[in-house]
């Protein structure tokens, strides 16, 4: 009779319903391009509404909104400055996530060509004449 030989990987745990919610929830939040954006952005350094309005080339009425996702969710917060609200990232866990996806060091993606762009080059053959 053969042993059989476990994988050296170890077994996934088992989630509670209510992890598996909070993590998708997280990662709701961040599926939109400019909330990953405004989160990049204050990895880098914090700031207030109007310049992140001005690096993510929006409205400061739209980053607002956006804040106030992130804030309810727990991603950031905030803290006065004077007569300035700063936001800054408040979720250690997600910091590192959003770094891993997006640091252009660890190259985890590539530009994608254009949907309507040809993915191979034009073809250049003469014409008979």
């Amino acid at each position: 009779m053969e042993a059989r030989v476990s994988s050296s990987r170890p077994r996934a745990a088992v989630l509670e319903p209510d992890r598996l919610d909070e993590a998708a929830t997280a990662f709701a939040l961040l599926a939109s391009p400019m909330r990953l954006h405004i989160m990049w952005l204050l990895l880098a350094a914090e700031s207030d509404v109007g310049g992140l309005a001005e690096r993510t080339r929006a409205s400061m009425p739209a980053v607002s909104q956006h804040l106030a996702k992130l804030k309810l969710a727990g991603l950031v917060r905030s803290r006065r400055e004077g007569r300035r609200q700063v936001y800054l990232v408040d979720d250690p866990v997600m910091a590192a996530a959003v770094r891993l996806l997006l640091d252009p060091s660890q190259a985890r993606f590539q530009p994608r060509a254009s949907i309507s762009a040809p993915a191979y080059p034009a073809s250049t053959t003469a014409s008979s004449a």
